[in-house]
């Protein structure tokens, strides 16, 4: 499958294999209304990088392993932590870390938060684990992290999500069943059945992000690319690292404007994709 876009639309944005503090291994990623970038380290660090990708900065620590990282309107920064099976809450005007939630201890690998500032709510997919299938994704109230499972379907290894623009689905990665399914949520705030929305990926799909016109990218931690996927359920291959040292193993992805930025938990640095051609013709 030919790429959509050449590799050299795509370049290290921030490296910080030397950098003081070093950034280690970011899984997660998530931009600010100002539009810095922040991202999370494998020993709980939670980075901030200055706009233009000049600074560095570890702003608070869980000691733990960060995954997906997500905003709420008031610019809380929620973050999963892997070694802790909780959600933490960063307060960035102020520093401060809280515990969040943990879905009363029966939370196993929270992954990925979304924030549905409509429904006041924070939905956090559970990987449960490498090796079984395991519900699924929890919901929890954006005041007090009140809540619990929300959608208790068996789910193989679920990964990164997002929200559609309508708000009206939940899209969420299947990592080792190499797809992305559509959980529908009604009136009430509830899920019903989740549907497939794309299947046959190549082995990992992991992080989510819609852009503006509606396109669903998927970033892969293997191989190492990015595909995009229409509205209307047409799959192409975005951008590919087959060497994989620009994009290597990109888990999660996020734009900014028309910028789309991938943590890389393979290396140590953040990449910048120029995510818009004018005159694009698809392969």
């Amino acid at each position: 499958m030919e790429s959509i876009l050449s590799l050299d639309r795509a370049e290290v944005f921030f490296d910080g294999i030397f950098s003081e503090p070093r950034l280690l291994h970011p899984e997660g990623i998530a931009i600010d209304a100002g539009g810095d970038i922040w991202c999370g380290g494998e020993t709980g660090e939670i980075y901030w990088l200055s706009a233009d990708g000049s600074r560095i900065e570890t702003v608070a620590s869980t000691g733990g392993f960060i995954l997906g990282l997500a905003f709420d309107s008031d610019q809380n920064l929620y973050a999963c932590d892997m070694r802790h099976s909780a959600v933490f809450r960063l307060d960035t005007r102020t520093g401060d870390l809280v515990h969040f939630a943990n879905g009363g201890g029966e939370m196993r690998i929270p992954n990925f938060p979304v924030v549905d500032g409509s429904r006041n709510c924070l939905y956090v997919s559970d990987s449960y684990d490498p090796e079984e299938q395991g519900p699924g994704v929890w919901r929890f109230d954006l005041e007090s992290g009140e809540g619990g499972l929300w959608y208790d379907r068996a789910m193989t290894f679920a990964n990164g999500m997002a929200l559609s623009p309508d708000k009206d689905h939940l899209y969420v990665a299947e990592s080792f069943a190499g797809r992305v399914i559509r959980i529908p949520i009604d009136e009430s705030g509830g899920p019903q059945e989740g549907e497939p929305f794309v299947e046959g990926l190549e082995r990992v799909p992991d992080g989510l992000a819609f852009d503006t016109d509606g396109n669903l990218y998927i970033s892969c931690y293997e191989p190492s690319r990015i595909y995009r996927v229409s509205p209307e359920r047409e799959v192409h291959l975005f951008i590919d690292d087959p060497i994989a040292h620009t994009l290597c193993h990109p888990t999660n992805c996020a734009f900014r404007g028309e910028e789309l930025f991938t943590s890389n938990l393979g290396r140590w640095h953040i990449t910048r994709i120029e995510a818009h051609v004018e005159g694009l013709v698809l392969p």
